[in-house]
């Protein structure tokens, strides 16, 4: 993270991967606790995917609705946490094309002529 803040962490493989098992691994296991997840079990995913996935691809705005969202009860089953992960690493990796120049300054440095 040399350079870049906790918030926008340079999007690695290693970090993107981690973000979708994380976030997969968070709407399978709400969607076997069903209803019996609402209490306690349910919130507790909800905050470690969010904590996880923020340390891994860096914090969205796309994360907080997603977090309220998972909070409701019926809509938890919705595989919520999978989509922002994936929405959030296409935006990034647009914003990122966006960023660096197609074609980049030709670097020439003088040397002395014999």
């Amino acid at each position: 993270m040399t350079g870049r803040s906790w918030l926008r962490p340079t999007l690695t493989w290693p970090r993107v991967t981690l973000a979708l098992i994380v976030a997969v691994a968070a709407d399978v296991m709400q969607f076997v606790l069903g209803p019996v997840g609402w209490f306690f079990p349910d919130e507790a995913l909800d905050v470690v995917a969010m904590i996880v996935t923020t340390l891994a691809v860096g914090f969205h705005p796309l994360l907080l609705p997603t977090f309220v969202l998972e909070l409701l009860p019926v809509a938890d089953l919705w595989p919520s946490w999978t989509v922002c992960v994936l929405a959030v690493v296409a935006l990034r990796r647009h914003e990122l094309r966006r960023e660096t120049p197609q074609h980049p300054d030709i670097d020439v440095r003088p040397t002395k002529v014999q």
